[in-house]
């Protein structure tokens, strides 16, 4: 009686909610699963469940995916006597790294103490993707004075950033 209370308390406060119709399909796919295992000795795939239920292999996919229970990030996954490898470290951010983040905010910082016209050479030029002939034709300066003042802002950028650092 007390595990049927904490499952229904669990069930009814999930913070993850999982609709009626995906529990009704996630049962019956787990009933098949174990139909099929049971005749043919293995497991078996996710086509051979949807084939024989008559749905589609997404929702087969969709219902386990709902059923499964949560893993905590800090799961271990693999141990060889060591430090263990957990989630977390298999699903790490490495586009967004304490150090990007701080070459990001300097180099804007760097960015911010240009004249607006180096600004505006400068995003034409990387954000745009512009040659330096069109940053001109566009500005209505010669190619050598965009190549110049182009120089000049990344040679302030350089500056900058290698007194930040």
């Amino acid at each position: 009686m007390i595990a049927g209370e904490v499952r229904r308390y669990l069930r009814d406060n999930s913070p993850i909610r999982v609709s009626r119709s995906i529990r009704d399909v996630a049962y019956r796919v787990l009933q098949c699963k174990e139909q099929l295992t049971a005749q043919m000795n293995r497991d078996p795939t996710l086509e051979e469940i949807a084939q024989l239920l008559d749905i589609p292999i997404e929702d087969v996919n969709q219902a386990l995916d709902a059923v499964c229970a949560p893993m905590s990030l800090f799961d271990p996954i693999y141990s060889d006597g060591g430090d263990p490898l957990t989630v977390m470290d298999q699903v790490r951010d490495t586009k967004n790294t304490e150090e990007g983040w701080m070459e990001h905010i300097t180099l804007q910082n760097a960015f911010r103490r240009l004249s607006p016209r180096e600004k505006e050479i400068l995003s034409l030029r990387f954000y745009d993707g512009k040659t330096q002939m069109e940053v001109a034709g566009l500005l209505g300066i010669s190619q050598a004075q965009v190549s110049r003042l182009e120089k000049g802002a990344i040679g302030a950028m350089r500056k900058s950033v290698s007194v930040s650092s």
